[in-house]
């Protein structure tokens, strides 16, 4: 861990310290940004305060007791729970606002129980909420960073170029095609380009588009529908390079199993493009201007689109999700309406922006990735999708 950014860090969010807490690996954030193995026992709660201008200091039990000896700081050991509630005492004396990793806002980061909030409260703790610390830790990419994603994006790319020929040539052939075919065709293409995955990337057609987070199943009765013509065609895919700290990217395309779409698809489409579009020019004008904008404000754009054109009651979901070494990363997200988003864009960000339109008999999305570097979005891989894909 870097003590130096972390303690700035502190400061710059006007706080006296960060706590972190764990038991039995519950906060995988605390773990991650300390560097405590899952492997390690954690029968019992460990504390490591990082203060501001001060040595950190390591709460750990005495079965335990070298649980946190690779991080610097003073050690207290207790072996009672009168001990260790002394120990938090003592630490929260003239302390000031402390961050912990809960949020109101933001479920996903929220790993303190409420019994041990209570409990710090207590003991004089004055909580806030880590996520900005959180985000500027882990939900920003450094040089390497960016290079990893765009890396993984430009392989996409290739990836539904490729899988979207092979599309065609069956179809001219006369061949049977499934949802499953075509997800083994990509996931052959990750293979071979040494990309891996946390899941198997989404192929639906039809009404099966409609549904976001629809994953198709051979053998399951209705989640392995053919390829029919006309029909419209959603390729959700997303990887990362196979090592160790590496970025996901994260697109999706749409096509028609025909030469021509239908002009409500056509109309929905060129919707959500705009809408996409709408995003990320916000974006770019508001970082011009030197104000960065929080995830919240970008979903509002973006969304607003959608509801001027009648398709408001048709997006199911954010307008875009942060994006690092998980698919679903540690940054702001474009969410005014789920789980409001107030962080805001910083230098490194990097995220998706994915309106989509789910009526009852199709679905169309349109997912870019952009990234935040020297003040300018960069959107990521290769040429955004303008039009439907065709045969």
């Amino acid at each position: 861990m870097d003590l130096a950014r972390a303690e700035r860090a502190v400061l710059d969010e006007g706080l006296g310290a960060w706590l972190f807490y764990n038991l039995q690996h519950r906060d995988r954030i605390s773990d991650l940004i300390l560097g405590v193995p899952e492997s390690t026992l954690n029968t019992r709660p460990w504390l490591y305060l990082l203060r501001s201008g001060a040595e950190a200091v390591k709460v750990v039990h005495a079965i335990e007791a070298r649980i946190l000896d690779h991080l610097p700081g003073s050690k207290r050991i207790y072996a009672s729970r009168s001990e260790y509630l002394e120990a938090l005492r003592e630490l929260a004396r003239d302390l000031g606002p402390v961050a912990c990793q809960y949020s109101a806002e933001l479920p996903v980061l929220s790993y303190l129980d409420h019994g041990t909030a209570r409990l710090l409260a207590e003991c004089g703790f004055e909580l806030r909420s880590s996520q900005g610390l959180i985000q500027r830790f882990l939900g920003v990419l450094d040089a390497e960073g960016i290079r990893s994603h765009e890396q993984a994006a430009r392989h996409l790319y290739a990836v539904v170029a490729g899988v979207w020929a092979r599309v065609g040539e069956a179809f001219r052939r006369g061949d049977e095609l499934r949802e499953t075919v075509v997800q083994g065709w990509i996931l052959e293409e990750f293979r071979s380009r040494a990309l891996v995955t946390d899941s198997a990337p989404a192929v639906a057609v039809g009404a099966h588009a409609a549904d976001p987070h629809y994953e198709p199943e051979a053998g399951a009765e209705g989640r392995d529908a053919a390829l029919e013509a006309g029909r419209v065609l959603l390729l959700d895919i997303f990887a990362r390079e196979d090592r160790t700290g590496s970025v996901y990217a994260d697109i999706t395309w749409v096509g028609v199993l025909a030469s021509r779409p239908e002009a409500q698809v056509e109309r929905a489409f060129a919707t959500v493009v705009e809408a996409r579009d709408a995003g990320f020019r916000f974006i770019e004008t508001a970082l011009r201007r030197g104000r960065a904008p929080s995830g919240a404000e970008v979903d509002r754009e973006v969304r607003g689109v959608l509801e001027r054109a009648g398709y408001g009651a048709y997006l199911k979901h954010r307008t875009g999700h942060a994006i690092d070494a998980q698919l679903h990363g540690y940054g702001a997200n474009l969410d005014s309406v789920e789980f409001p988003d107030s962080r805001r864009l910083l230098e490194g960000s990097c995220f998706s922006i994915e309106p989509g339109v789910y009526l009852p008999e199709f679905g169309v999305r349109s997912e870019i990735d952009v990234y935040v570097r020297e003040g300018v979005p960069v959107v990521s891989g290769g040429r955004p999708q303008a039009r439907l894909l065709v045969l």
